[in-house]
């Protein structure tokens, strides 16, 4: 009789019993599911697996599709892989990167000793096109992880080679795509007849990679020019390349090497100098009242806006802060959210009229006197405190609605100059894996939400989606309004983060579902090698959300 396990279906509720040593594509058809999108990935007991792995024991199982976060991360990383074999039949002795997230997209930098034509992008895609169409298997394998760098080696793979040396692992996993090896940084799809849909564009020097929708999977994502956010990722890049400093496997070479102070006091350095640009930018342009700086949750706007204060100061301007939060109106006429809760991230939050009736005031001359919003009792008030505006300062506010024309429609917009400050990541796990921005900025928050707010790393990562929905509502669409960029990223921020993140989701317990996004952060930063965190200077950006800053929040 054959031995059977039971394994709970959290889909449906149901438990079912099936052989053991089933893979979860079996167990899915075993299950009788009826999704509106097909799985591509699946929780087991809370951990993420790709659907051929196999159950040898009692387990819960969810199934995911496209449009969870874990579903698109694993689609796009089978994309990833399909390009790159594409690319190795094609051209044997190209170099593919695939780095940057911009337009929907994500920038691959295809290096074929000559300029990339219109006839490269065609012949890819319609390679790509044929892989899938062969309907191919995508192979796990399991060896040892010198085994794997001798393999990596003999394959002239120099970035995965660096990585998996770093690590100090037994065993390594791989891939394998009708013979062709590679190294990716989590579940694959099990099949290239389960990439359904993409796109590839040329862009700039080199091409776009275009995915799913994840509101409309069976849509490509909206392309969206993005030539500001793609010029400052660009300009990092130049200064990585002269580092030699472009992969995890580098940094860790660094700080091996002890090399760690040099490359903070770089690092510092650099971002030093363009928050100095910007404020010598706002200098020179004769007439600028008001500077407005906006970024996504965990970005540092905060630091960035007292930084760029100092050096405004330095070119004989005087920076006047204005908290966005004290123009909220009246509680009970916030706009109400879907779930009929209060979302003070709308816009329509803050009373523009009064905002904008201050401001046009100020910059006649007038003084007037600032709101006060009382979180206690959801009234807004008048403070009693006044303000106005000499002719050598300049306002400085700082908000997630900041380059939103909306927010400040009345003021005459050559007075006013805007800053977007995000920590747009430029290292790369290895070639083909990137490091998401979003998980910068969600390690950040963890801290910070411990440290300052007394929120466990399950309640952070619970709330992140809800976050970065309204980042996608209120943000990310104006960031091209800015006059100025700034990257609040550093070369070496992940190797610092590492000491305080990993006990902060060490305590996420396995019975909760966030823990699957603890396991995964856990395992990114398990490639990385630690830098004290008493190395970073007390001015640092990151002291926002380490602490130990010399500024006062």
């Amino acid at each position: 009789m054959e031995e059977t396990i039971d394994i709970r279906c959290k889909n449906n509720g149901q438990t079912i019993k099936v052989p053991v040593g089933s893979k979860l594509e079996e167990v899915y058809q075993l299950a009788g599911l009826q999704m509106q999108y097909p799985p591509v990935i699946a929780r087991v007991n809370n951990k993420v697996e790709g659907l051929n792995f196999r159950l040898y024991k009692p387990k819960m199982v969810e199934f995911l599709d496209i449009t969870s976060s874990s579903g698109l991360r694993t689609y796009t990383r089978t994309v990833f892989f399909v390009l790159c074999k594409a690319a190795h039949d094609l051209w044997t002795d190209c170099r593919v990167s695939i780095d940057i997230p911009v337009s929907n997209g994500y920038f691959v930098d295809l290096r074929l000793g000559r300029p990339v034509t219109l006839d490269d992008v065609g012949q890819l895609r319609r390679r790509m096109q044929e892989i899938i169409n062969d309907q191919l298997p995508i192979r796990r394998h399991e060896t040892t992880t010198d085994e794997a760098i001798s393999m990596f080696k003999r394959l002239g793979a120099t970035s995965k080679v660096k990585l998996l040396q770093g690590i100090g692992s037994l065993y390594t996993t791989y891939y394998e795509l009708d013979g062709y090896l590679d190294y990716f940084y989590g579940a694959m799809l099990t099949n290239t007849s389960k990439v359904y849909l993409f796109g590839l564009e040329k862009y700039h020097d080199g091409l776009l990679l275009r995915l799913p929708s994840p509101q409309h999977p069976t849509e490509l994502g909206e392309m969206v020019m993005q030539d500001k956010m793609f010029g400052i990722f660009k300009e990092h890049h130049q200064w990585q390349d002269i580092l030699g400093l472009r992969t995890i496997g580098d940094l860790n070479d660094v700080i091996k090497l002890g090399y760690s102070p040099e490359l903070i006091q770089l690092s510092e350095a650099l971002q030093e100098k363009k928050i100095s640009q910007i404020a010598d930018d706002i200098a020179r342009r004769k007439g600028i009242r008001l500077v407005l700086i906006a970024g996504p949750s965990s970005s540092g706007k905060t630091t960035t806006c007292k930084r760029l204060s100092v050096q405004l100061a330095v070119n004989g301007i005087r920076p006047l802060p204005i908290s966005l939060d004290d123009y909220f109106v009246d509680r009970e006429n916030t706009p109400r959210d879907a779930s009929g809760d209060y979302d003070y991230e709308h816009l329509h939050a803050l009373n523009l009229e009064l905002f904008n009736q201050q401001l046009n005031a100020l910059f006649r001359g007038e003084e007037v006197e600032l709101p006060r919003y009382d979180f206690t009792t959801g009234r807004s008030m008048m403070s009693g405190k006044k303000l106005s505006l000499p002719d050598n300062a300049v306002l400085v506010i700082e908000g997630i609605h900041a380059l939103n024309p909306e927010l400040t429609a009345q003021v005459p917009p050559e007075y006013i100059y805007r800053v977007y400050a995000s920590a747009l990541t430029t290292l790369l796990i290895d070639n083909h894996n990137y490091v998401p921005t979003t998980d910068n900025r969600l390690l950040r928050r963890i801290i910070r939400d411990h440290k300052y707010r007394n929120v466990s790393a399950v309640d952070t990562i619970r709330r992140w989606p809800s976050v970065r929905k309204g980042e996608n509502r209120w943000i990310f669409p104006f960031q091209e309004n800015a006059d100025a960029m700034f990257n609040t990223a550093m070369l070496f921020e992940l190797a610092v983060i590492k000491a305080q993140a990993e006990p902060l989701l060490e305590q996420v317990p396995e019975n909760c579902v966030e823990y699957a996004e603890a396991h995964r952060l856990l395992k990114f930063l398990h490639y990385i090698k630690p830098i004290p965190g008493d190395q970073i200077p007390p001015t640092s950006l990151l002291r926002e959300f380490l602490g130990g800053s010399s500024f006062k929040y």
